[in-house]
C-alpha cells in the first residue's frame, strides 16, 4: 500500500463520506479505539456501493475477504473525519477498494488517520457462494475511479 499524503487523497479520490465520532468510540486512552476504524471503513464502503454503483445487495451481496489497515495518527473526539473510497481493481468475483480516513485535527491540521486496502467478494445471497462481479457494478466502479 503506497503511503499517501492529504494532497494525493484530495486529487485522486472522487468519493467520500463524513463520519461522526461518537463518544462511545473513545477508549480509555482518550482516542478512537482501533477496532472502531473498521466500522468507519464499513460505513463508507456501504455508501460507496450504494451511491456509486446503486448496488442491490439483496440480489448480489458482498463480503470482506481481506482487509489491511495502516494506522497513521490517533483520532480524538474533537477531530473531524471523512472516509475516502475508490476502487483499485475489479477481478472476476472480487474487487479491491482503497480507503483513507482523513480529516482535521482539533488544531485545524489536516491528517491522514489510517489507510486501508479491502478485498471484497461478490456472493449469491441464496447460497453465499462467490459469483462474478456483476458487470453493471464493475463498469460503474471502473468509470468512477478514472
Amino acid at each position: 500500500m503506497m503511503k499517501l499524503i492529504p494532497e494525493d487523497v484530495m486529487s485522486s479520490f472522487s468519493f467520500s463520506v463524513q463520519v461522526q465520532i461518537r463518544f462511545s468510540d473513545i477508549d480509555g486512552y482518550m482516542h478512537v479505539n482501533n477496532g472502531v476504524y473498521f466500522s468507519y471503513l464499513e460505513h463508507a464502503r456501504a455508501h460507496y456501493l450504494y451511491k456509486v454503483c446503486d448496488w442491490d445487495i439483496m440480489e448480489t451481496g458482498t463480503v470482506v475477504a481481506n482487509i489491511s489497515i495502516d494506522y497513521r495518527t490517533p483520532i480524538h473526539v474533537k477531530d473531524k473525519i471523512e472516509v475516502f473510497v475508490r476502487c483499485n481493481h475489479v477481478g472476476n468475483t472480487s474487487f479491491v477498494l482503497e480507503q483513507v480516513i482523513m480529516g482535521e485535527k482539533e488544531s485545524g491540521e489536516v491528517k491522514i488517520f489510517a489507510q486501508a486496502s479491502t478485498t471484497m467478494v461478490s456472493v449469491d445471497m441464496v447460497n453465499m457462494r462467490p459469483v462474478p462481479v456483476p458487470e453493471v457494478y464493475a463498469s460503474k466502479m471502473r468509470g468512477f475511479s478514472s
